[in-house]
C-alpha cells in the first residue's frame, strides 16, 4: 500500500455548488493555478457537460494548468463521457471522474432505474471512460446508503470495466467515523483488483474530515477535499484540516505524507474566500483570523514563553504569518507588479492597470497598504472586470440623525450613463436601491457582511453582498475605506455577476443540466 494520500481537490466542482458561488473561467483559472502552487495531486476543474461555461473553464484549466493531474466529472451516458474528453483532451495528464447513484432512494426517484440497469450502465459508463484514458475513476453517488451487497457488486464491476480510483461518497454525511472507516475497510477486503480507495465526504453532521481521516486509517490513499470546506449545503471535508491533521499526527496514521507545500495553505483559502464571496469563520481551524490569536492571560503568557505550550501548530507553515509586505501612495506600478507576483497574484495587461489604479485611489486614502489588503484590492478588480459590466462612476450619499438618508448615483456600461437617485433606511440601503434603479436588475438582497480586511481606524472595509434574481444568486465584493462606498461596489459587482450568470445559462444549449445533478 502507498505511503503517500492523494489529495484531489474539487473545489471548483463541488465547492462551486455551494448556494451563491458562480466562478467565470477566469476565477476557476486563478484558483486552479494557485492549487498547483499548493501542490494538490489532482484538480477536479468541473462538470463539462453541465454548460458551455464549466466546459470552457475545464478546457482552460486542461490547457493551462501544469503540476496536477486535472480531472473533470461526467455521468455514465456516453454522450457525457465523450464530452468530458474533449475538455480535458489538452491537459498534460488527465481523470475522467464517472459517477451514477446507487442507493434505493436515489435509483426510485432520480434515476427511475432498477440494479440491472445500474449496473449496466456503470459497465458501460467507465469502459468508455477508460477508451479516452488510462485514468478513471468510479463514484456510487450517496454510497453510505447504498445496500452493502449491491455497492460491491456495482464497484467490482467499474472496476473490471476499467477503473483505476474508486470513490466512496458519503453524499449526504450520512457516516460515522468508525463506520465509516469500517465500510473502507470492507471494501478493501471484498473488491479485487489493482485501484486505489477514496473517500469523499460531506459535513451535514459536522464529521466530513473525521470520517475522512478515519477512511485514510482504514487504507483509503486519495481524501477528496475543498479549500475552506465549499461544497453543498454543509459543505465537503476541509482541505486544509486534513492535510495538517496528517501532517501533525503521523503517528496515527502511518508517517503518511500528502506532498502538500502547507505554508500556501493560508493564501488559498484567502484567494477562494475573495473570489467565491464566502467569509472564513473566525474561528475556522488552521486558516482562520483567529486559529493562532490568544486572548487569555495564562494562554499568552504560555505562548510568549514558548509558542508549544498552546499551538499545536507553526502559524508560518501554513503562512499565517510572516513579513508583512507595505505599499503606500508613492509605490510605482514596477513594485506593485513585482509584489502581486510574489504573492502569487497573475495580473497583466488591462487587469493589471485597473487593478494599480484601484491601489493607487485607496493608497491616497490609507497610509499603508499590507500584503493581505492588495490581495483584496486586486481579487476585488478583477472580479469586475466583465464584458460590458456596469461600472460605477459617482457615489453622493447623505443621511446622519437627520432626515431621510438618500442616495445618488452615476454607472456606465458600453459608454452609456444611467444616472438615479433613491432613500433608505440608511445610506447604504439607498445606494444599493439607487444602483438597482440606475441598472435595471431585479434582485432581492438575501446576505450581506461586512467586515474590515486589516485592523486599524484606517482599514479597509470589505463588504460581500449576495442577490437573488428569478432563482439566480451570485455574490458580490467591494473594498474601500468607506463602508458605504464598499457595500455599494459589492452591490454592483453582484448585480454585473448576475447579467453574466443570466447569460451563460441563456447559452448553455440543449446539453446543459442542472449543477444539483453533480454531486457524488
Amino acid at each position: 500500500m502507498s505511503d503517500k494520500v492523494v489529495i484531489f481537490d474539487t473545489t471548483l466542482r463541488d465547492g462551486e455548488q455551494s448556494p451563491g458561488i458562480s466562478l467565470d473561467p477566469g476565477e476557476k483559472l486563478e484558483i486552479a493555478e494557485q492549487l498547483a502552487r499548493l501542490g494538490v495531486d489532482y484538480i477536479e476543474a468541473g462538470f463539462p457537460v453541465a454548460s458551455h461555461g464549466d466546459f470552457e473553464a475545464v478546457q482552460a484549466i486542461a490547457r493551462t494548468v501544469h503540476g496536477p493531474v486535472i480531472a473533470a466529472l461526467s455521468r455514465t451516458q456516453l454522450a457525457d463521457v465523450d464530452r468530458c474528453y474533449e475538455a480535458l483532451r489538452d491537459a498534460e495528464r488527465s481523470r475522467i471522474h464517472v459517477f451514477i447513484s446507487t442507493s434505493p432512494s436515489h435509483m426510485e426517484h432520480m434515476l427511475k432505474m432498477n440494479e440491472a440497469q445500474v449496473l449496466g450502465e456503470v459497465r458501460r459508463g467507465v469502459a468508455r471512460a477508460r477508451e479516452h484514458t488510462g485514468d478513471v475513476e468510479f463514484s456510487p453517488q450517496d454510497a453510505t446508503r447504498t445496500p452493502l451487497d449491491f455497492m460491491l457488486e456495482v464497484l467490482a464491476a467499474a472496476v473490471e470495466s476499467g477503473a483505476t480510483t474508486l470513490n466512496i461518497p458519503d453524499t449526504v454525511g450520512y457516516g460515522i467515523p468508525w463506520d465509516f472507516g469500517d465500510l473502507i475497510a470492507h471494501v478493501r477486503d471484498q473488491v479485487a483488483g489493482d485501484y486505489v480507495i477514496s473517500t469523499h465526504c460531506h459535513n451535514d453532521l459536522g464529521l466530513a474530515v473525521a470520517n475522512s481521516l478515519s477512511g485514510v486509517r482504514a487504507g483509503a490513499r486519495q481524501v477528496e477535499v475543498c479549500v475552506n470546506g465549499l461544497g453543498e449545503r454543509a459543505g465537503n471535508a476541509a482541505l486544509e484540516e486534513v492535510v495538517m491533521a496528517l501532517k501533525i499526527r503521523p503517528d496515527q496514521f502511518l508517517d503518511l505524507d500528502t506532498g502538500v507545500r502547507t505554508e500556501e495553505l493560508a493564501r488559498t483559502s484567502r484567494m477562494v474566500s475573495r473570489l467565491t464571496g464566502y467569509q472564513i469563520q473566525w474561528n475556522k481551524a488552521v486558516v482562520g483570523k483567529n486559529a493562532f490569536a490568544h486572548d487569555s492571560g495564562i494562554h499568552q503568557h504560555g505562548v510568549l514563553e514558548e509558542r508549544t505550550t498552546y499551538e499545536i501548530i507553526d502559524a508560518a507553515s501554513v503562512g499565517q504569518v510572516g513579513g508583512q509586505i507595505v505599499l503606500g501612495k508613492h509605490t510605482g506600478r514596477h513594485a506593485f507588479a513585482d509584489t502581486l507576483e510574489k504573492l502569487g497574484i497573475n495580473a497583466h495587461g488591462d487587469a493589471l492597470n485597473a487593478a494599480f489604479a484601484r491601489f493607487k485611489e485607496l493608497a491616497d486614502r490609507k497610509v499603508q497598504l499590507t500584503d493581505a489588503d492588495l490581495e483584496a484590492i486586486v481579487a476585488e478588480e478583477l472580479g469586475t472586470a466583465l464584458e460590458e459590466a456596469f461600472v460605477l462612476d459617482v457615489l453622493e450619499v447623505q443621511g446622519g440623525t437627520i432626515g431621510v438618508p438618500r442616495a445618488r448615483v452615476v454607472v456606465s456600461r458600453d459608454g452609456r450613463k444611467s444616472e438615479a437617485s433613491a432613500e433608505g433606511d440608511g445610506m447604504i440601503d439607498a445606494a444599493c436601491k439607487a444602483i438597482k434603479q440606475a441598472t435595471g436588475i431585479e434582485a432581492k438582497l438575501t446576505d450581506f457582511n461586512v467586515s474590515a480586511v486589516t485592523g486599524g481606524i484606517d482599514a479597509l472595509g470589505d463588504v460581500v453582498i449576495q442577490l437573488d434574481s428569478d432563482g439566480v444568486r451570485a455574490s458580490g465584493r467591494g473594498l474601500s475605506t468607506d463602508v458605504v462606498e464598499a457595500a455599494a461596489r459589492a452591490y454592483l459587482a453582484a448585480a454585473n455577476r448576475v447579467v453574466r450568470a443570466k447569460a451563460r445559462i441563456a447559452g448553455g444549449g440543449p446539453g446543459a443540466i442542472r449543477r444539483s445533478e453533480a454531486t457524488p
